[in-house]
């Protein structure tokens, strides 16, 4: 494996866990659940304003991952489409990248 393969995929792993661990934590100290931690990415502007971005950006990159698919005919890296919307961009975008780097058979 080469070592920008190995960048993407280190860079998909931190950014499941590193996001995660502050999801699942404000969930236990708020004992809001998921519910709540939504609640929180629109309680101000700045917020709001950074959930819409990220929001753009995953659909942006599904974009992109449905084009390349139909062209490459790559289906495993389809993954990478649940993996941004249930962790985030911070995973799905180096997931993708990892997978569309893969020596296709």
């Amino acid at each position: 494996m080469s070592k920008l393969r190995m960048a993407y995929l280190a860079l998909a792993l931190w950014g499941a866990i590193h996001p995660t661990y502050y999801f699942v934590s404000y969930m236990q100290e708020t004992g809001t659940g998921l519910g709540g931690l939504i609640d929180a990415w629109y309680v101000n502007a700045s917020t709001t304003g950074l959930t819409w971005d990220l929001t753009i950006a995953a659909i942006a990159l599904t974009l992109w991952i449905l084009a390349e698919i139909y062209v490459r005919r790559n289906y495993v890296a389809l993954i990478a489409i649940p993996a941004t919307f249930c962790i985030g961009v911070s995973c799905g975008l180096p997931l993708y990248l990892f997978l569309r780097t893969r020596p296709i058979e």
